[in-house]
């Protein structure tokens, strides 16, 4: 796609350049006289830009009795051609146009990056059947297909990779730079590109199921109409329509002078006013983008800008919510051996745990030796043969019930990490306790600084999990959280958001499991982890953060305050600009091709400011900048 073609996609069509081009032109002859025409060369512009804004005008109140700027700008403009201002009337619509077109540019720019997602969908997929390749429509694919996907492919639907190794390019859904190694096992999302080796993948989720898909709902339901503050602007709009009618009206009457009240109609236009609230939301959710949050809600920001109170989740959000091997403790056994053996038993393992230990272990280690026998014991463990020794690993009770005497060193050893809300497997060798393997959820490196951030600004981080006291209150302490609950059901956490809202207090919600999305619904802003949260939790959401780098969160909750400070400048400017423009135009000052110039000026300054919110950035401490 070549420049003038993304310029095109951003702002406009061919034919309002044109329009423009066109107008500016006659516009040009009419004020130089450059060429003897039998008429004004501004009817040009009245024409090619006046008579859309007209037209849409007539509809707008027919259809639905809707009075806006346009309506207002078609009365200037009737009324400047009635008295023979046609440049003025010209001037006018061209502005007009020019300051849409503005304000489409910076909606497109704005909107850039997540639209790129629609045109990442997958068109085919390749079905495996029976051992035999066939092509169908991405939408044909049923969950349980066999899917193979060749290197430079993108992939079409959510699924597991069931045989070969890959590294997939997860920028569109992470914003990671560099590809990540796949394996059997391992989940990949539609919309993603598979880079360098082939695989065969079993669909889990297709459709409007998809991850694609879901990020694509999220950008067609961003909407800046939605925002409260525009309503206001629009129900300014109605009454500065009549306020203008009538001051126009009042002006001809004492002075007599028809062209006052022309120019009374022409800087009365509400154009700066209406166009200083949705340039900045989506100019600011443009922003927002860029640091990966998809804003499901138009006035999500307007929001999260007048929230007191943060409350997050625990697991998922400020920890990966994966259990890692945090310690591992050995006696009468070294605990590298420990380590090893364990691995080794649960290799066939199917448990979260046991696969966290296989994990973490081939993390540091290059192989892991093969187990002869492998028996898996539901609820309390596995029991394995390897290297000619047999491996118990598990709870205490798999391990009392072979007669294994656990001592007490190791009890009182372990009740320290169970206390700090860690998960223990015992592990016995040849029916003599070994040792055992500490497995946690770990925080997220960047939560600490996150939490102290969000503090600097202003707002009091709460901790809501339903993990025990002892482990809330560890996590609470290491990411600086003086506020927490623990031991939450979903309708706990929707509880305390309740009463807290009910004293005055906004919260502002950030989770990403089922049991968050109450929480996230009755929260004033609801913000979901797009990358690991769920369906629902996303769904339930305001905002989603679709890489789930929760490091950005200061900056939204910062750039939410930037934005309401840049449309409260936009609404100061615009009205004290009509105010002057208003008293020169009464005491005929201004006339109306120099009333226009001024306020459409101020449409054009509004569009700017607004459009600075694009790449607008937090200081290094945090706060608004």
């Amino acid at each position: 796609m070549n420049k003038l073609e993304e310029f095109l996609e951003w702002g406009g069509t061919k034919k309002d350049i044109t329009c423009l081009v066109l107008s500016g032109i006659a516009l040009l002859i009419s004020i130089f006289d450059i060429l003897p025409l039998p008429f004004d060369a501004a009817w040009a512009a009245i024409i090619l830009c006046g008579v859309p804004i007209i037209l849409e005008a007539i509809v707008g109140l027919v259809t639905a009795f809707d009075i806006k700027a346009d309506v207002l700008v078609s009365i200037a403009l009737i009324a400047s051609i009635i008295i023979g201002e046609d440049f003025a009337a010209g001037e006018v619509a061209f502005i007009m146009q020019l300051g849409g077109l503005l304000e489409e540019l910076t909606v497109a720019r704005a909107r850039a990056g997540i639209e790129k997602l629609v045109k990442l969908t997958p068109q085919s997929a390749r079905i495996i059947t029976n051992g035999k390749e066939r092509i169908v429509t991405a939408d044909e694919v049923k969950i349980g297909d066999i899917i193979r996907v060749l290197p430079g492919e993108t992939i079409p639907v959510d699924g597991i990779i069931r045989s070969g190794q890959t590294s997939v390019n997860q920028a569109v859904m992470t914003g990671e730079s560099l590809p990540v190694d796949k394996g059997i096992g391992d989940e990949v999302s539609s919309g993603t590109v598979n880079q360098f080796g082939s695989f065969d993948m079993e669909a889990l989720k297709v459709g409007e199921d998809s991850s694609i898909q879901r990020m694509i709902r999220l950008v067609q339901s961003a909407d800046a109409g939605k925002a409260k503050i525009v309503g206001l602007a629009d129900r300014w709009a109605t009454w500065i329509v009549i306020t203008a009618l009538s001051a126009a009206f009042l002006t001809w009457l004492i002075t007599g002078e028809i062209i006052r009240s022309v120019t009374i109609l022409v800087v009365f236009c509400p154009c700066a006013l209406v166009l200083a609230t949705p340039t900045a939301i989506m100019a600011a959710i443009g922003n927002a983008t860029k640091h990966g949050f998809l804003v499901k809600e138009g006035d999500a920001l307007e929001r999260l800008a007048s929230v007191s109170k943060f409350a997050f989740d625990k697991t998922g959000t400020l920890t990966f919510g994966t259990p890692q091997v945090t310690a591992v403790e050995g006696f009468g056994m070294s605990p590298e051996i420990v380590y090893s053996l364990t691995a080794s038993a649960e290799l066939r393992s199917e448990h979260p745990l046991g696969k966290a230990v296989v994990k973490c272990y081939r993390e540091n280690n290059s192989d892991i030796s093969p187990v002869q026998e492998f028996k898996m014991l539901p609820g309390r463990g596995v029991y394995a043969v390897s290297d000619g020794k047999s491996i118990i690993a598990g709870n205490s009770e798999l391990i009392s019930e072979n007669g294994i005497a656990i001592t007490a060193e190791a009890f009182d050893k372990a009740k320290e990490y169970l206390m700090n809300g860690c998960t223990i497997i015992y592990v016995a060798v040849d029916k003599i306790f070994a040792g055992f393997i500490v497995l946690s959820d770990t925080v997220r490196p960047e939560s600490a600084n996150m939490i102290e951030k969000i503090k600097q600004s202003g707002v009091t981080p709460v901790l809501l999990t339903g993990d025990n006291k002892n482990t809330a209150e560890t996590i609470a302490k290491k990411l600086g959280i003086d506020e927490f609950k623990a031991e939450c059901l979903p309708e706990d956490k929707l509880n305390y958001i309740d009463s807290s809202q009910s004293l005055g207090l906004q919260i502002c919600m950030t989770g990403d499991g089922i049991n968050d999305a109450p929480a996230l619904k009755k929260a004033y802003v609801g913000i979901a982890m797009g990358g690991i949260g769920s369906d629902i939790a996303v769904d339930a959401a305001d905002i989603a953060l679709v890489n789930d780098d929760i490091s950005e969160l200061p900056h939204l909750f910062s750039l939410s305050k930037k934005m309401m400070v840049t449309i409260k400048h936009n609404l100061t400017f615009s009205m004290v600009l009509n105010f002057i423009a208003i008293v020169l135009a009464i005491t005929g000052i201004l006339n109306p091709v120099v009333g226009a110039l001024v306020h459409n000026a101020g449409s054009v300054f509004v569009i700017i400011n607004s459009a600075l919110l694009l790449n607008w950035k937090t200081k290094s401490g945090g706060g608004v900048g």
